[in-house]
């Protein structure tokens, strides 16, 4: 049988995309080794304007991977990450590659309980974080070295100066990007004073664990998925294979999505290496700073979620700024509504197109073909080198028949190997024959296309980020007068947004305001619940289980 009639899907490919990538025969040192030697001079980093070549970052990666050495950093340590985008970060996941270690991300915007959840979990020993949050990372886990990082360290000289003058909007500036982080080594201060680490020293090999990334699948808890140096390499891979129309050494692309997401990881930090692009990074998503730098440096490809291009392509109307240099656009994290694609077309004149992908896919599986085939309102078909199947999801052995809805497994080197120190969880979603069941029931028509019909959980996704409903759920219920708590996501506009609804004590007087306003002590922002509706009693099952989707459904109600 062809691989025409195994994967019906490869008749939609755009022209010139493989339905197979080579096996990678290299670590991500090796990736960042090849674009160095292959694109030196060219600029490989670009913060508000101050500039890295690939030989300057090759060479700051070698400086901080020696000073990670000496601070005692081995093959297989983990290393947390608290970053935002910002050079210091690229430069850090690099060099504890370089060093055999394994890299573990984390958000900035996580809360010191969220932070010690998972730095216990992975016992990292060495954490590497902005210094507003470092105070939060200091004694958490197993952490006994924090390095601290100075956003406005990789600033440009003049902008370094202006931050400098006292006057109240500039201190407001430098306090937002900068903080005193007592006790914690300064990072800028390790790199400088290290040479680069020997050549000799041992590097990592392809089947090395490279990366931790913590995500709940499907639901729960979130755990470590264990992804491989030939996982995240192979995932370049198929991106780079995807957009035939790229021009390796000569694309820009914007870094509005978080490096510590999986999604920005591979799309930023993996896929723009391995294809000597320029890598414009920002902090956090602001349409006017992404509009300023378009001027500077107009990008060519954008990787994204659907509210950040319906927010670009509006704002860059009203000010009159081109975004016509963005030939490709990538959207994945959350449904694409079809009138934020013709808004992004009509304003650029290029091409967006939807994705699908999870944590433990590294992340992406399934892309609308950046051609005429796409179909919107589809997540597209399987990348290269990936294969799909529709199961029933009581017993996935059976197959559903085409255009019938079913859990979706997939099956490529990009398909993770476990969760870290979690066999029970890994068995659960790691089948024989190197299936992995996705928890997302789908149909699937003849011509391999995908279209996500619903979670079989409930995970929640807003503003692009995963929120597990029981972190909610805990943090609620660490409010004394919150007896039960559910939390479910209701849909908006351009996504979902985090409810919760609460039984309290009903001697108690509060207002959902105030239960907002506890939550936030333990949850991230963008976790914490848009709305409290108070009720006098929850839904259970037989088992005394909430039922969140009743929940959800009598929220949607308005009962």
């Amino acid at each position: 049988m062809d691989a025409t009639a195994q994967r019906p899907w490869t008749r939609s490919y755009a022209p010139g995309v493989p339905a197979d990538i080579a096996e990678p025969d290299g670590s991500l040192v090796d990736l960042l080794d090849e674009a160095a030697g292959r694109f030196g001079p060219r600029v490989a980093l670009d913060f508000y304007g101050a500039t890295t070549t690939f030989t300057e970052l090759a060479d700051q990666v070698a400086r901080a991977a020696e000073a990670l050495r000496r601070l005692g950093v081995g093959p297989g340590d983990r290393v947390a990450l608290v970053l935002p985008n910002c050079p210091q970060h690229v430069v850090a996941f690099y060099a504890v590659l370089r060093l055999g270690a394994v890299v573990v991300e984390h958000n900035p915007l996580y809360t010191a309980d969220e932070l010690d959840r998972q730095l216990t979990d992975h016992g990292a020993v060495v954490a590497i974080a902005w210094d507003k949050v470092a105070p939060l990372v200091a004694g958490r886990g197993a952490v006994r070295t924090v390095v601290a990082v100075d956003l406005t360290a990789a600033l440009p000289r003049l902008k370094r100066w202006a931050l400098r003058m006292p006057l109240p909007k500039v201190r407001a500036a430098r306090s937002a990007m900068t903080a005193p982080a007592p006790g914690a080594l300064p990072w800028s201060e390790l790199v400088a004073a290290a040479g680069p680490l020997p050549a000799g020293h041992p590097a990592p090999a392809v089947g090395d664990v490279a990366l931790l990334q913590y995500t709940g699948g499907t639901t729960g808890e979130p755990k470590g998925a264990v992804l491989t140096h030939r996982n995240l390499r192979a995932n370049a891979a198929q991106g780079r294979a995807w957009v035939p129309g790229l021009r390796d050494g000569a694309e820009t692309v914007y870094a509005v999505l978080p490096l510590f997401h999986a999604y920005g990881l591979t799309l930023c930090l993996t896929f723009a290496v391995s294809i000597g692009a320029t890598l414009v990074l920002f902090p956090r998503f602001d349409a006017d700073q992404v509009l300023d730098a378009v001027r500077r440096r107009p990008p060519t490809f954008l990787p994204a979620v659907p509210p950040v291009y319906a927010k670009l392509a509006t704002v860059a109307r009203e000010r009159g700024v081109d975004l016509t240099s963005i030939r490709y656009a990538i959207s994945g994290a959350m449904s694409l509504p079809p009138a934020t694609v013709e808004l992004w077309e009509q304003v650029t004149g290029g091409l967006l197109v939807e994705g699908y992908g999870m944590t433990e896919t590294s992340p992406i599986t399934v892309g609308n073909p950046v051609a005429p085939t796409r179909r919107p309102g589809t997540v597209g078909v399987p990348f290269p080198s990936t294969d799909a199947r529709i199961v029933d999801p009581e017993d996935p052995t059976r197959d559903r028949a085409p255009g019938e809805a079913g859990e979706l497994l997939v099956r490529g080197p990009q398909v993770f190997s476990g969760y870290w120190h979690r066999p029970e969880e890994t068995a659960k979603v790691l089948l024989p024959g190197g299936w992995m069941r996705t928890g997302d029931i789908v149909t699937m028509d003849a011509d391999g296309f995908i279209t996500v019909v619903d979670r079989i959980k409930e995970l929640i996704i807003t503003g692009g980020f995963n929120v597990y409903p029981s972190e909610v759920e805990e943090a609620l219920r660490r409010i004394p007068y919150v007896r039960e708590a559910a939390a479910v996501g209701l849909p908006t506009g351009d996504g979902e947004e985090v409810v919760a609804a609460v039984v309290i004590d009903p001697a108690v007087a509060v207002t959902p305001e105030a239960i907002r306003t506890s939550c936030r002590t333990h949850l991230a922002g963008y976790k914490v619940p848009r709305r409290i509706v108070i009720v006098d009693e929850l839904p259970y099952s037989q088992i005394g289980k909430i039922l969140r989707r009743e929940v959800r459904e009598r929220l949607l109600a308005g009962r």
